[in-house]
């Protein structure tokens, strides 16, 4: 199963979660949590969270629940619970009563469950989330009616880059151009042998190629999006359409490539280079051994490649009775200690800096590289809105149709889709 489930399969429940928005609760500000544990707040007897329930992923938060469990004297309740699942549940079992302290969702997913009314604004210091990413608190960071909190303490960054097989390609691309000679001069499409694949319509891993060129989704600042103002379509947008177009077509990547094909021609060694991220390590390691290595995506425009950055974050439930204790839990769970074990069993990035910066392996070492460079993948609902026409402009801009046109009819029908949705700022 393709980890990146947590970046978009949650997509598909954007529609129900809007409708369940308008039964919001309504907030009150003296029902936000002061998240002060000192000796004015009485321990709760037990907490429970929502844990994902991939199997290294839910023996990690196990063991680190234990030590808390231990550490605090307070019991805490792991249940295994998919993210896809866990949204819809919250909103019927939280004013019950039966819903968990805290839940583990992926950031781009915050603008629609802060509609809902499902997760509390955190109490948290600067000196408390210092020891995070730029990009991961930034990610959980959002604006809405008119205040800006954090909404999660980040847990788990993910990004993406270049693989290649040491085999076919020696040195890693540093440059673009240095990727597109990799093409020109490992590709043999009548015997399946590439330079370098990647899927034509998938604005997740093409961003790069616009944004370093002033593209942009939505303008205004991370987490305080102006979804009217589309950038997909500027000047830079344009001449960044102008180059991922010129990777496609006769001797280059076929456009008709998809996930299941460079997947299975990059562990048969019949390709030089891939984009793809964490999630994919093993089974590359798997199938080419010492050949495979990673590297950043290369430069654009002169500049280190901006790529989306994904955060995972543990997130306090609005209708917790101790949301005090369930974010001194979140913070415990990923401290640098406990993000590094969870990393070691479950293979994810830690969003703990220093966690990262302590991983002695060479490709995710990479991967901590790239995320300096990461913007966040928007968390507005309007994200939704987005991803189809994109993905469709750039299968018709792999097909070589012009990247003006193309790009100028797909902001008019996000903006119309936005319009249509009656989500529109």
């Amino acid at each position: 199963m393709n980890k990146r489930l947590s970046l978009f399969s949650l997509l598909t429940l954007v529609f129900t979660i809007l409708l369940l928005a308008a039964c919001a609760p309504e907030r009150e500000e003296s029902e936000q949590a002061s998240t002060d544990t000192d000796s004015t707040t009485e321990k709760p007897e037990e907490l429970t969270i929502w844990a994902n329930d991939e199997e290294q992923q839910l023996k990690a938060i196990e063991k680190i629940a234990a030590d808390y469990e231990e550490q605090e004297g307070i019991k805490v309740n792991v249940v295994a619970k998919s993210m896809l699942e866990q949204l819809q549940e919250l909103s019927l079992a939280g004013p019950e009563g039966k819903g968990p302290d805290l839940f583990f969702q992926p950031h781009d997913q915050i603008g629609n469950i802060v509609a809902q009314g499902l997760a509390e604004p955190l109490d948290v210091t600067d000196e408390e989330l210092s020891g995070y990413s730029d990009a991961a608190v930034e990610a959980v960071t959002y604006n809405f009616e008119e205040e800006t909190d954090r909404y999660g303490v980040p847990a788990v960054i993910e990004t993406y880059g270049i693989f290649y097989n040491q085999d076919i390609v020696s040195e890693a691309p540093k440059t673009i151009e240095d990727l597109k000679s990799i093409v020109e001069e490992n590709t043999n499409a009548s015997e399946d042998q590439y330079g370098f694949l990647m899927k034509p319509n998938d604005l997740y891993f093409a961003y790069p190629f616009f944004k370093n060129y002033g593209g942009y989704i939505f303008g205004g600042d991370v987490g305080e999006y102006d979804t009217t103002d589309v950038g997909m379509a500027n000047e830079g947008a344009i001449e960044g359409g102008e180059l991922f177009q010129s990777f496609f077509g006769s001797g280059m990547i076929p456009a008709s490539t998809t996930v299941d094909v460079i997947d299975g021609l990059f562990t048969e060694g019949k390709v030089g280079a891939v984009i793809n991220g964490p999630w994919s390590i093993t089974g590359y390691k798997e199938a080419l051994g010492d050949s495979v290595s990673f590297a950043p995506f290369p430069q654009i425009n002169g500049e280190p490649s901006s790529t989306l950055v994904g955060v995972k974050s543990w997130m306090v439930s609005y209708y917790s009775e101790e949301k005090d204790w369930a974010q001194d839990l979140a913070l415990f769970l990923t401290n640098e200690e406990n993000l590094g074990y969870y990393f070691e069993v479950a293979g994810e990035l830690p969003a703990n800096t220093k966690a990262l910066e302590s991983i002695d392996d060479p490709i995710y070492s990479a991967f901590a590289e790239q995320v300096e460079y990461g913007v966040p993948m928007p968390s507005t609902p309007q994200m939704s809105q987005v991803w189809e026409p994109m993905n469709n402009a750039l299968q018709f801009l792999a097909e070589g149709e012009d990247p003006k046109s193309v790009l100028e009819e797909a902001v008019q029908q996000i903006e119309d889709n936005i319009q249509a949705s009656g989500s529109g700022q």
